[in-house]
């Protein structure tokens, strides 16, 4: 991962993905998913807007990130709701408790990893982070886009499918944008996968 002092972001105050109100992509997800019924997990969870919003809909709600004052500023957002607890830890190394989950949800996390072997590896603990018929909803940003100095990292279409198809069944690729507080909103890909039923099959030659 490029080197970044994510606590120092939280302690700072310099959060430019933290518009203080739930993903409209998640929230449009969750709708349609017609239930908040089962166990949602967010991956780099930040100050917990969406976990808490999760929570509000039902779900029993785990946000981990890897920045201790990203946690503790969850915590004080959550206050006495049941529904959501948080954890820091490193979800590529880490275990990560409470599963398996329904719902894996993850904004702009796993396009923080330059090296691909380490998006190989979110993907994969992801896939073993899910129920049976668990998902994954994933905000990534693109390399769609006019040229810009600042915002998410950029992923091609082929850095996502490289990382998730080999361990989780791809259902939605698509074209869309992140809603931050930059001036214009970036491009993205919205990734929609789910755990395999069966082990993905080898490419045939012809």
């Amino acid at each position: 991962m490029t080197e970044h002092d994510w606590d120092a972001s939280y302690r700072d105050g310099d959060l430019p993905w933290d518009t203080g109100t739930p993903d409209p992509l998640l929230v449009e997800f969750v709708r349609q998913r017609g239930s908040g019924v089962g166990r949602a997990l967010e991956v780099g969870c930040g100050t917990g807007t969406n976990c808490v919003w999760l929570a509000e809909q039902g779900f029993e709600v785990l946000g981990v990130d890897i920045a201790p004052r990203a946690i503790e500023q969850a915590r004080s957002k959550a206050g006495d709701a049941t529904r959501v607890r948080f954890a820091c830890l490193d979800f590529l190394s880490d275990e990560v408790s409470g599963g398996p989950f329904d719902v894996v949800f993850d904004r702009g996390c796993f396009h923080v990893f330059d090296d691909a072997a380490e998006r190989a590896c979110f993907a994969e603990r992801v896939a073993r982070a899910l129920a049976p018929g668990g998902v994954w909803v994933s905000l990534i940003g693109s390399t769609e886009g006019p040229p810009r100095d600042h915002g998410p990292p950029r992923r091609s279409a082929r850095d996502v499918i490289e990382a998730v198809e080999p361990v989780l069944e791809l259902v939605v690729l698509r074209d869309t944008e992140l809603h931050t507080d930059l001036e214009s909103a970036p491009k993205a890909w919205f990734c929609l996968s789910r755990r395999r039923p069966t082990p993905a099959q080898p490419s045939t030659r012809r």
